[in-house]
């Protein structure tokens, strides 16, 4: 039998679990650093945090949520959704708590070791801890100088009230238009550093009431058509992003007359229009973040930030801006994949270190050359500008069981190196025609290579993936 080892338990974990189980693969452990199960949504639980996709999208094909509260759900409702179909599905009996993995090596099996010295062996090893999983600080001088309070929005201090404080918030990402509105109320007073502003689309959210759950439940395909209806949206937007510039313009446009419509004052709508194509970094949804930067106790500041004092921030033309707690919205480090673990193939070299010394790369974001039985979860260019990253975890997840099902015990299956090279190839040429190339964002590495975005229609994923081609890959 298949011993098949998954590190994490987000919704890359669950869902590849489930579609594992789904296929026959009955030996399934998941091993998780944390206490409990949940991922990106286990860890942010600053004030506001929600999903930018409607619920009936984010979630499960195969498991429809009846009673979602909102369209646009909240991290408590999407943390339950996630533990409620673990359980459904016996997947949280299968889960290693409190056991952190830090390396893995292949020896014609994956010898997997963690932080504590317990070791693990599994035939297959599935990495799916996501590409929003470890927190990015900011490299500014003298963060550890600061004499007040200071976090990142994703390790958010619930023990530290913000009630008549003066509070700085470094980052304007989509962490911060969500926390922002939320605690501009409490606080004394709240500078916002900005660097890039960023593009802005209405939040068009309503509370689904008793009788749209029973709706719901009654006429099932009501609620597929409105999922329908989100998948096509999202299509169309990513039309744009990669290259339809009819709607790229539209979408701009559409962006544009939004910040005009909430924000009155010219000298602040200045500071908020985007100096770059709308898509380029990752487009945000939200209706009362605008309105709240034009608050009283709010200043939106645009000067870089120099370094941070005992005080506060310094910005670089002098002015210190003084503050009892630090709030950085920064987001996360999301082109090193796989950080810190460190993962050994058969020829003995380092995933990160040494195949992914000029970037991330797999082919269809899944199997890498030199590793056999190594599958990712949501790996290098599987990212979203628009739509729903769980209708990307189900395709990888189902690819990866037919992989898996196909292999007879004592067997390794691998990636042909050339099928491998020919699709980065691909991915690069393609990626070079879109949005995503015109400006820094964190789908970039440092040398300018996209490696966190598709370049595609989900659509064409889809197809991609329907089937597991085993003449791109070597049984041995």
């Amino acid at each position: 039998m298949t011993k098949v080892g998954i590190i994490g338990s987000g919704f890359a974990g669950i869902g590849v679990a489930i579609e594992l189980r789904r296929a026959g693969v009955t030996d399934v452990t998941l091993l998780e650093k944390a206490a409990e199960l949940g991922g990106v949504w286990r860890e942010n639980t600053y004030p506001g945090a929600a999903c930018d996709i409607p619920s009936p999208l984010y979630s499960f094909s195969y498991e429809p949520h009846r009673t979602w509260p909102r369209r646009y759900s909240t991290q408590a409702e999407i943390h339950d959704y996630l533990r409620a179909t673990a359980k459904k599905y016996g997947i949280d009996e299968h889960i290693r708590y409190n056991t952190e993995v830090t390396a893995a090596e292949w020896d014609g099996r994956w010898r997997v070791a963690t932080a504590s010295g317990d070791t693990f062996e599994f035939d297959v090893l599935i990495p799916a801890v996501g590409q929003l999983s470890r927190p990015a600080m900011p490299d500014i001088p003298g963060t550890d100088t600061f004499q007040g309070h200071s976090f990142h929005s994703a390790r958010w201090d619930h023990d530290h009230d913000l009630s008549g404080r003066r509070v700085a918030v470094i980052g304007t990402g989509a962490s911060a238009i969500q926390f922002v509105p939320r605690i501009q109320p409490l606080v004394r007073s709240l500078t916002l550093f900005q660097r890039t502003a960023p593009y802005l689309l209405p939040r068009l959210d309503r509370q689904y009431r008793w009788w749209h759950h029973e709706l719901f439940r009654r006429v099932p395909p009501v609620q597929s058509a409105g999922r329908g209806g989100i998948w096509a949206v999202c299509e169309l937007l990513t039309k744009g992003l990669v290259g339809n510039q009819a709607i790229a313009r539209t979408v701009q446009r559409t962006a544009l007359t939004f910040l005009t419509i909430q924000v009155k004052d010219r000298a602040l709508r200045e500071k908020l229009t985007p100096d770059y194509p709308a898509g380029c970094k990752r487009i945000l949804f939200a209706t009362d973040y605008y309105p709240t930067l034009a608050r009283p106790n709010v200043h939106l500041e645009t000067t870089g930030i120099a370094e941070i004092t005992p005080r506060g921030v310094r910005t670089v033309d002098g002015a210190v801006h003084e503050a009892d707690t630090i709030i950085y919205g920064t987001g996360f480090d999301t082109t090193d994949f796989l950080a810190p673990l460190h993962i050994r193939g058969r020829t003995g070299r380092d995933l990160r270190a040494d195949a992914w010394a000029e970037g991330a790369r797999a082919y269809l974001g899944i199997s890498v050359p030199e590793f056999p039985n190594l599958f990712l979860m949501y790996g290098p260019n599987t990212n979203l500008g628009a739509g729903s990253i769980i209708y990307m975890i189900e395709r990888q997840a189902r690819y990866i069981a037919r992989l898996v099902r196909a292999m007879r015990p004592g067997q390794a299956i691998e990636v042909r190196a050339d099928v491998a090279e020919r699709f980065d190839d691909e991915m690069r040429q393609r990626l070079a025609g879109t949005v995503w190339t015109s400006c820094g964002s964190w789908y970039r590495t440092a040398s300018g290579r996209v490696v966190s975005n598709w370049p595609g229609l989900v659509a064409e994923y889809d197809r991609r993936t329907k089937t597991a081609d085993m003449g791109s890959y070597v049984l041995t």
